[in-house]
């Protein structure tokens, strides 16, 4: 059977669901995270929720098919079932590694109240962060074991290209795909990834436990 983590290595590599108009419904890969994931005319559900029970609840949605996975009123039945809380639908990104030296001084930190590390900890593991000249780059395990990326830039040094020299140095810190979770709203965001080589090939929704501290040890991906 196809796992959550072989669909997103799939698609890191150019390889996607079908575009057929269906839902492919797989179990979480951890406790931690559920959710939904959007490709071009595919969705995949990640729940440890009866499939079954998926697929009515779809079904009974009043919208196009292929919008129904991401569907308000679809992902509301799905958090009060799970008893989840989400934030926002996000567009998803990912990133090939990258030879060569980081194009900006990074020196890893070990420990940091940044909130942006804060924050990451709260939904990723194994979590690594990098500060700059008025910047700060994180990593870490999320979403079936994946390794994604978030970065801030000072409010003070905006607008002068730091933020895609972190997400491109990412590339470079890594020997496997680098992934990231970006609202569509935040279109100086998208910017920075996308001029840095990231390929958006799809949409997020995240579904995480209440207990934010609960971690993926436990992963079956």
């Amino acid at each position: 059977m196809e796992t959550l983590r072989d669909i997103l290595d799939s698609a890191a590599r150019g390889v996607f669901p079908p575009a057929d108009g269906g839902t492919t419904v797989v179990p979480q890969a951890c406790e931690r995270d559920a959710g939904v994931l959007a490709f071009t005319a595919h969705a995949v559900v990640f729940t440890d929720e009866d499939p079954e029970w998926v697929r009515e609840t779809l079904s009974a949605v009043r919208c196009d098919a292929l919008a129904a996975p991401m569907n308000p009123r679809f992902l509301t039945a799905l958090l009060d079932r799970t008893g989840r809380t989400t934030e926002t639908i996000d567009a998803m990104l990912v990133g090939a590694p990258l030879p060569g030296e980081p194009p900006v001084a990074l020196r890893e930190i070990e420990d940091g109240g940044h909130p942006r590390i804060v924050y990451a900890r709260g939904r990723r593991d194994e979590v690594r962060a990098w500060t700059a000249d008025g910047g700060v780059l994180v990593m870490g395990r999320g979403i079936g074991g994946r390794l994604e990326v978030s970065v801030e830039v000072d409010e003070g040094v905006r607008h002068r290209g730091l933020g895609r020299l972190l997400v491109t140095a990412a590339r470079q810190l890594v020997a496997e795909p680098v992934w990231a979770q970006v609202a569509p709203g935040n279109a100086r965001s998208l910017r920075a990834f996308q001029a840095a080589g990231y390929r958006p090939v799809g949409s997020e929704a995240l579904l995480s436990a209440r207990a934010r501290s609960t971690g993926c040890s436990r992963s079956r991906s």
